[in-house]
């Protein structure tokens, strides 16, 4: 079940659509709130679209309460509707990280307010990494900066999940990194400052800062393989990690993983299928010497 937006009452206003929600300004209680959809998926099994629908939606609610509990700042969560798919937030009065840093890149950095946001960020990271908690999508899109008291506000929690793995924490920052250097290059090193306020923040800095540094080096150390019969064959593992490698983009990466696990099939299919023909001709082998017994 989809909602509409209503132009006409102004109840609902769409504000943006990405590749698994749509994301509403609406009232809830006579407040300004966000409503987020997550919509139906017309290429999947109905049943399966529904339960994976639902799990997710639960999975992004749980996570962003988690990280309000482990003192990061959250839109507050109002309510969940498993029934439309929405998850209704506060309304967060406020620009985004990625127009303050792009406005800085047009008009000059603002020192002391540059430095406020990035201890915030690190900060931030450092508190939910140190919680077990991965955010998955670290983008200056995905933080706000709140009016009045300049907090740094964290939102879409809907790539996060539990880990406490070295790997998982050095994959989040190496996103954020890469986000950094594409779309705020001018800002100067600003992932540098960030992770001094990560140092600061977090109690487990070093291990995942160690597996940073070897992600830098060579990307694919940092991203894990989940299928054994990769072992035996690297260009199979480096598709299956280049799917981590692509966090915002959900249908391309659900692409790439649909392509890599046609791949393992067919491996797989191919091994069993020499090893078949190896037990055949060995049996006739077999058989040719019993004869000439």
């Amino acid at each position: 079940m989809e909602i509409k937006a209503d132009g006409k009452d102004g109840s609902l206003v769409l504000l943006k659509q990405g590749a698994e929600a749509r994301v509403f300004e609406s009232t809830f209680v006579g407040r300004r709130s966000i409503v987020k959809e997550r919509f139906s998926k017309k290429y999947r099994h109905p049943t399966l679209d529904s339960k994976l629908t639902i799990k997710r939606l639960n999975a992004e609610a749980r996570c962003t309460t988690k990280a309000r509990r482990l003192g990061v700042c959250t839109p507050v969560l109002y309510a969940v509707d498993p029934i439309l798919h929405t998850l209704t937030f506060e309304y967060v009065e406020g620009p985004s990280v990625k127009d303050v840093f792009l406005d800085f890149g047009s008009n000059g950095v603002v020192g002391e307010r540059m430095d406020d946001i990035v201890v915030q960020i690190g900060d931030a990271i450092g508190k939910l990494h140190d919680g077990g908690l991965i955010h998955g999508d670290l983008t200056t899109s995905n933080m706000l900066i709140r009016d009045n008291t300049n907090q740094l506000v964290l939102i879409d929690f809907g790539l996060s999940f539990t880990s406490t793995l070295p790997e998982d924490k050095a994959v989040d920052l190496y996103v954020l990194e890469r986000a950094l250097l594409s779309m705020h290059s001018s800002c100067g090193n600003v992932m540098d400052r960030i992770l001094a306020g990560y140092r600061k923040s977090s109690k487990q800095w070093s291990s995942t800062l160690n597996k940073l540094a070897e992600g830098a080096k060579s990307p694919s150390h940092i991203f894990g393989s989940s299928a054994k019969e990769v072992e035996s064959a690297p260009w199979l593992g480096d598709l299956e990690r280049s799917c981590e490698a692509i966090p915002r983009i959900t249908w391309i990466r659900e692409l790439w993983q649909v392509t890599v696990w046609i791949c393992l099939f067919v491996a797989r299919r191919s091994s069993a299928a020499m090893l078949l023909m190896k037990d055949e001709s060995f049996g006739k082998r077999a058989k040719e010497s019993q004869y000439s017994w």
